[in-house]
């Protein structure tokens, strides 16, 4: 569920949600595509198939997400896989102005690092193999996160992430 446009563009603003097509039979949009890609290079061969809409709303994307394990888990392993995941943030707050708030107020430059935070009570861990729930992608530490771990893996493809360690008081545990 991405957001119709940025908080400083002017134009591109949708009045009401507009949902897209699926590109591929196989992935649905470009996002299951390019995240398959993305783990084929590490020989990871995974089913993965995603659907796009816009909202009116320029705070940020929204994911709601469906994993299924091969292993047997359970809501608290779950969230303590996510709390030891430093990239990950988790939260109580449901909507995505309060996410954005927070990071405005606390974060780096009112920015937040962190590759996705997790609304904790969205959780659901369904046949002890099958994880639901909802992540809010904060776009700031989507982008600049991933470009300044490609630059480093490939200037420093032994020691990147030790160089990224610099940035780890930027990152919350929890919003």
């Amino acid at each position: 569920i991405r957001r119709a446009n940025d908080m400083h563009q002017e134009g591109g603003y949708i009045p009401s949600p507009q949902v897209n097509v699926h590109l591929s039979d196989q992935y649905g949009s470009h996002h299951a595509n390019d995240a398959a890609a993305l783990f084929k290079t590490l020989d990871m061969d995974l089913n993965m198939f995603s659907s796009a809409m816009k909202v009116n709303s320029q705070y940020m994307h929204v994911l709601w997400f469906n994993l299924r394990v091969n292993e047997s888990t359970s809501l608290n392993e779950v969230k303590d896989k996510l709390n030891a995941n430093k990239y990950v943030a988790l939260t109580a707050k449901d909507m995505t102005s309060t996410v954005f708030s927070f990071g405005r107020d606390h974060g780096h430059y009112g920015r937040i690092l962190n590759q996705t935070v997790v609304v904790e009570q969205t959780l659901n861990v369904r046949n002890g193999n099958e994880i639901n729930g909802f992540c809010f992608t904060p776009q700031d530490g989507n982008s600049l996160l991933s470009s300044l771990s490609a630059t480093l893996w490939f200037l420093y493809p032994h020691s990147y992430k030790d160089k990224l360690n610099f940035l780890s008081n930027l990152f919350f545990d929890h919003i």
